[in-house]
């Protein structure tokens, strides 16, 4: 099993940033990539980015490009959302998560308990 900790949200005004952090622990040697996702009010989980272990390949939803930027520490088992220029639709609460098989955006089998992020207009 792989454990998830999740840090870093809170309430940020428009045009602001913020940095998330995911710490992974347990049978971390399984893991083949991490990611966010994120789930607003009465909507559907998304995916926003994720990230290889292995070559740090990257891929981001339609809506975060350009804004925010995911990266990994392998050495120390961690994975970082840096959201920049955030907008109030990115309200939501956001959930690190990471796998075990191939692919990086689907299939997603171990999740963090969630951090809120609150952005004001």
């Amino acid at each position: 099993q792989v454990q998830l900790v999740e840090s870093g949200g809170g309430l940020v005004q428009a045009g602001g940033s913020l940095r998330l952090s995911c710490a992974a622990s347990g049978r971390t040697f399984t893991i083949n990539a991490m990611g966010w996702f994120r789930q607003a009010p009465g909507k559907e989980r998304e995916f926003v980015a994720a990230i290889s272990k292995r070559d740090g390949v990257t891929s981001y939803a339609d809506s975060v490009k350009g804004r925010f930027t995911i990266s990994r520490d392998n050495t120390k088992n961690t994975v970082s959302l840096r959201m920049n220029s955030l907008k109030p639709e990115d309200t939501a609460v956001y959930y690190c998560t990471a796998k075990d098989g191939m692919g990086i955006t689907t299939g997603y089998n171990y999740w963090g308990q969630g951090t809120q992020v609150t952005v004001s207009s």
